[in-house]
């Protein structure tokens, strides 16, 4: 009989997690142990932290030790002006104040805003926050590997993919392009809005994987962007709306004049759908991609939940729950991210198909 055998690669990885894990577990238990405020663990302010927007970005902490990039304030101010400076300034000020403006927190869900300290003036916050670094960084790379891949082609026309980037990225514009796209759009209007089908996956698709990486942020996890994403396939599909889509709106074929004219019940019913279903489009991304993430999460605060209390409980827990577990929920998340990618690319499809309809396509 032949015994299954696990590859090395994997057992290094395994130890090397399990080495990270309770190694950051026994720091941190000490470091609450031995505090002088015996300060506690909270799981709820460790979920938040780490999944709730902010105006620094911590790459590391433990114990004392704490790596954070400030992010820069800009904000203006109704009696001040225009005001730009670092948000340590803010964190390092024992009431959290500078230059009139003050950082507060909501009650409960810990979530980090600007508010003014003057009573009757006003407040516009337009500072980089970190969905809004994040939101830059994917940009980046995304336009970097745009470039690159289409600098290849470009000097190696009607020829084979030969990098590594081109064999990724070809079949999945050739999907999109032959089987979202195609399936859903007219075929005279596909290549119309095939670059931003694909710039919406591939942009997705890379929020979700760096949301997943120990230096990065989850950005889709956050409503607003989600919202914002939706709000594009809505623009999009409705500025380039034909003449029947309207018609069938406000003229709904089978349904009784009464109900169109003079009860305008289904025109109403039908624009409301229209916005429904834009909406369900960001909250799906959004619920799936920060609930994801919230379970990890969970998983891994319940190491630093009971090392806080016994070190060895965090040694105990981190081998027998948050490894195993952790492992696998990560290894969902990837699948999920490009799940979700392809669901939010197809539904864009449908709804720009569905507004582009023409009268010998119905």
């Amino acid at each position: 009989m032949r015994s299954k055998r696990l590859p090395s690669i994997w057992k290094t990885a395994l130890i090397a997690i399990s080495i990270l894990a309770g190694a950051g577990t026994g720091a941190y238990a000490a470091g609450a142990t031995h505090s002088d405020n015996h300060s506690e663990f909270s799981l709820s302010q460790f979920l938040f932290h780490h999944v709730l927007d902010d105006y620094a970005w911590e790459f590391l902490h433990v114990g004392s030790f704490s790596l954070k990039l400030y992010l820069p304030i800009i904000v203006y101010h109704s009696e001040r002006g225009l005001l730009i400076f670092s948000s340590r300034r803010l964190y390092e000020s024992p009431d959290h104040t500078y230059q009139g403006v003050q950082l507060a927190w909501t009650p409960g869900l810990h979530k980090p805003y600007l508010k003014p300290v003057e009573p009757h003036a006003s407040l516009y916050d337009f500072s980089l926050t970190k969905v809004a670094c994040q939101i830059l960084v994917v940009m980046l790379l995304l336009i970097g590997i745009g470039y690159s891949v289409a600098r290849t082609y470009a000097k190696n026309p009607f020829q084979p993919p030969k990098t590594l980037m081109q064999r990724l990225i070809e079949p999945v514009v050739i999907f999109i392009r032959d089987d979202v796209a195609g399936g859903t759009i007219p075929p005279d209007r596909v290549h119309k809005f095939l670059p931003y089908l694909l710039t919406m996956f591939f942009f997705i698709l890379l929020a979700n994987l760096m949301g997943l990486l120990p230096l990065g942020f989850n950005i889709t996890g956050n409503f607003s962007v989600t919202l914002v994403l939706a709000a594009f396939t809505f623009f999009i599909g409705h500025i380039h709306a034909t003449r029947t889509y309207w018609l069938h709106i406000i003229n709904t074929p089978g349904v009784p004049a009464l109900l169109k004219f003079v009860i305008p019940i289904m025109p109403i019913v039908e624009i409301l759908s229209i916005f429904a279903r834009h909406l369900a489009l960001a909250i799906r991304l959004f619920a799936n991609i920060f609930g994801g993430h919230l379970n990890l999460l969970t998983i891994i605060g319940l190491t630093f939940l009971f090392g806080a209390i016994e070190a060895w409980a965090g040694w105990l827990t981190s081998g027998t729950i948050t490894i195993p577990v952790g492992i696998f929920l990560f290894l969902l998340e990837i699948l999920v991210a490009f799940i979700q990618a392809y669901v939010f690319t197809m539904l864009s499809a449908v709804f720009i198909g569905l507004a582009s309809e023409s009268e010998e396509h119905h």
